[in-house]
């Protein structure tokens, strides 16, 4: 079962959400990037054309372990995570732009995107039940605990590829202000999916000795189980391989901007919009979504539960249902083939404020529309920062403060020379304090007159 937890917790730490580009995005150098924000920032580019050559943006965030604590603990990052009471949550984000085009017409602008994601989470998982169920026979200790949880625990991950195609109209301009209205649509590719979704678990933890070593045991359970993957993960452990299938879905993005001019640029550049609206489906005969029960027993002395080290060498999401569909415990309620999955949609603000000639202040928001409990929805967070801002014309350097959902308070560092852009929104306290959020982005981009 060890490998499977690193299946949803490491895959994508191997390259190495959240506020992807935070700093960058809300440049007066406005590019491709910033529709991210706002499709209605398309209005505003710089250039009559623009092109994207390449940018990512990785992220890891947790609520359990700070960056002290992966430098100087011996122990595993597994049981790191683990330790304590508080129930785990876990985001690992990647978003990942290839190719991209924008360019301007009178008053119109028009841009096409291609992007990937990979998304891996763990959510409000009982620290305990995960533990047992890593190292089900380890324990020294003979003991019992209660386990309960008013929430649907979640293991999710999750793979898409995406074409969009953005227009953008200048609505109203006079010397003083400008207003602006733009929309994305975006074709949906879904690649890898896999959850494991526990609602509103009660049950017994009782570590009891199996011949001569302590094992952990389930009992006194009665929950609701969600099993789902797509074909490409039913034997394996690795969803980063397929980040782009065949198209089967599709998403909307809103939104209107506002700018206060000056004879530079702007004193106010605001707006707001509604993003990822849609769901994408992975439809294949071979798909798995199933609903069970999971009805353990009070333990006794000749039946003591579920044995959790059964789960010791599994390697896949299969391998687990199969150990489950193995014991007396688990009964089928539903199963379809077709897995629909509703995207991370979310409601965005921002204001950009002109301090002084070449220094900018940059407040942004961002706030979740769904439910990330819910086992089709893939997660997103909620996220409120600052950040100042030096820009020249072909130089800018800023530092992007937040308060996120997740990993509380971060403060990082970015640069943009020329066209290339590079940063990170945790930098400064990953350095200075006990952050508990590593991330990094970096592009390339040219503006053409």
């Amino acid at each position: 079962m060890k490998k499977l937890f690193i299946f949803f917790a490491l895959c994508a730490l191997n390259m190495s959400a959240q506020d992807h580009f935070s700093g960058i995005k809300n440049s007066n150098k406005v590019g491709i990037l910033s529709i991210s924000t706002n499709p209605a920032e398309l209005s505003n580019l710089g250039n009559k054309y623009d092109v994207n050559f390449f940018s990512f943006s990785i992220s890891a965030s947790n609520n359990k372990i700070g960056f002290k604590d992966l430098i100087n603990s011996n122990n595993n990052i597994e049981e790191l995570i683990f330790q304590g009471n508080e129930p785990v949550n876990l985001r690992i984000d990647a978003e990942i732009y290839g190719p991209g085009f924008a360019m301007k017409h009178n008053k119109w602008a028009f841009g096409i995107t291609t992007k990937s994601y990979i998304k891996g989470n763990l959510v409000d998982l009982d620290p305990q039940l995960g533990k047992a169920i890593i190292d089900g026979n380890t324990s020294n200790i003979l003991n019992s605990t209660l386990l309960k949880s008013d929430y649907n625990q979640r293991l999710n991950a999750t793979t898409w590829g995406e074409l969009g195609f953005t227009v953008a109209r200048n609505l109203f301009e006079n010397e003083k202000h400008k207003f602006n209205g733009g929309a994305s649509i975006k074709l949906l590719f879904p690649g890898s999916y896999a959850n494991i979704g526990i609602d509103k678990f009660q049950g017994k933890l009782d570590y009891r000795l199996n011949g001569t070593s302590p094992t952990a045991y389930l009992s006194g359970v009665n929950t609701q189980l969600n099993i789902a993957y797509s074909e490409n993960l039913a034997n394996s452990k690795d969803y980063t391989k397929s980040l782009f299938g065949t198209l089967n879905g599709m998403a909307l993005d809103f939104g209107i901007n506002y700018q206060l001019k000056d004879k530079d640029s702007y004193k106010l550049n605001a707006g707001i919009a509604i993003k990822n609206i849609g769901e994408l489906t992975f439809k294949n005969n071979n798909n798995s979504s199933t609903n069970y029960t999971l009805n353990i027993p009070t333990g006794t002395i000749t039946s003591p539960g579920l044995d959790l080290s059964l789960f010791q060498n599994v390697t896949s999401i299969k391998d687990a249902e199969n150990t489950l569909l193995g014991t007396p415990y688990l009964t089928k309620k539903q199963s379809e083939t077709n897995i629909k999955v509703k995207l991370p949609s979310v409601f965005s603000a921002y204001a950009d404020f002109k301090v002084v000639s070449k220094l900018y202040v940059s407040i942004f928001t961002q706030q979740k529309i769904g439910n990330d409990n819910e086992n089709n929805q893939i997660t997103s967070q909620n996220v409120t920062s600052i950040t100042p801002r030096f820009s020249l014309k072909n130089f800018e350097v800023f530092s992007p403060w937040a308060n996120n959902e997740i990993s509380g308070t971060t403060g990082g560092f970015g640069l943009r020379i020329y066209g290339l852009y590079f940063g990170s929104s945790s930098i400064i306290t990953a350095l200075t304090s006990d952050t508990k959020q590593a991330d990094f982005y970096m592009g390339y981009r040219l503006g053409l007159r």
